[in-house]
């Protein structure tokens, strides 16, 4: 989660990510794309980090690019490495992101955030730009891409890719939280009316569509995908986003169970992960500390019937291997 964030008028503001170089295919940042030299720093807690996830699964970069995966619950010094043995990172051998950051600007004010992109060799941080992440593995880690790695970002649709994820991120990825997070009715109920105007939207979208833009998943189907895989069990509720559940929406419902069950997407969540962040590191919101059952996950694996609407999932690629 990005953890630069502030508040102006009682409302949720997310901040700019500080470190935002980019590894490149021309390593004009000082960071060129190299096989094994860099470390992907997520938690499957995090939408934003789980964005990296599917695009690193769905490109075949796993070897490429290593993977830590830092513990859902983090203390006093943000996220923290205690699922590996002895609470170290088995690669970059620090207990806390945090480290990372130091290890690139000493003293730095800021939050602690995943996705995080690490410097092996150096220790260093190298990128913390969630929005940026994604796009690079697509465009300048072509080199390493699986055979048959789909185009997610195909370059005739870029401009209504960029449109999509534009009021995505305002009204949906970043409104869910605009909407926990607000400290004033008034600017709940903004959050409240911009989200499910835009979960409206979409879904008249995607009602005659399988995917939001073209006839292959893009990287806009995967910024979609990570907040409505967390939307009945975390943000209708600990969130007050609660219109309607997003199983009461059938075409979103239909869609996001579409994605879930494509090779890259549901087997990159862990509603574990997930339930227990929100609900445990959150205690200004849920003070009792209680991680709600539900709602049950089987529901993910019902049928969806979106493949009558067509589509090429992959486009001219192929799915991933089976894990």
């Amino acid at each position: 989660m990005n953890g630069n964030a502030a508040y102006g008028k009682k409302s949720f503001k997310r901040s700019r990510s500080h470190f935002a170089d980019r590894i490149t295919a021309d390593g004009r940042d000082g960071w060129p794309v190299e096989a094994g030299r860099y470390r992907l720093v997520v938690s499957y807690a995090c939408p934003w980090a789980s964005r990296s996830l599917v695009v690193r699964r769905l490109l075949g970069l796993e070897d490429a690019l290593s993977l830590a995966v830092a513990d859902p619950i983090q203390d006093d010094r943000s996220w923290r490495f205690t699922l590996d043995e002895d609470g170290r990172d088995p690669v970059l051998g620090i207990r806390y992101l945090s480290e990372a950051y130091d290890a690139r600007e000493t003293g730095y004010p800021g939050g602690v955030s995943v996705p995080a992109i690490v410097d092996v060799p150096s220790g260093r941080l190298v990128t913390n730009d969630y929005q940026q992440i994604t796009l690079d593995l697509e465009t300048e880690w072509t080199a390493l891409h699986r055979p048959g790695a789909p185009d997610l970002y195909p370059e005739p649709l870029r401009d209504e890719i960029d449109t999509v994820m534009a009021d995505v991120y305002r009204d949906v990825n970043n409104g869910v939280y605009r909407a926990g997070f607000a400290t004033s009715q008034e600017a709940y109920e903004e959050a409240y009316r911009d989200l499910f105007g835009r979960l409206d939207a979409l879904s008249d979208r995607l009602r005659d569509r399988r995917y939001l833009v073209g006839d292959t998943i893009t990287e806009a189907d995967v910024r979609l995908f990570t907040t409505l895989v967390r939307f009945d069990a975390v943000y209708h509720g600990h969130f007050k986003c609660n219109r309607n559940k997003l199983t009461e929406d059938p075409v979103l419902w239909a869609y996001a169970r579409d994605l879930y069950q494509t090779p890259g997407f549901g087997d990159t969540v862990d509603f574990d992960h997930i339930k227990r962040h929100y609900y445990l590191v959150h205690s200004g919101i849920n003070p009792t500390g209680i991680v709600p059952l539900g709602p049950d996950p089987a529901g993910w694996l019902t049928p969806h019937g979106r493949e009558r609407l067509g589509g090429r999932p992959f486009g001219d690629g192929t799915p991933p291997a089976p894990r």
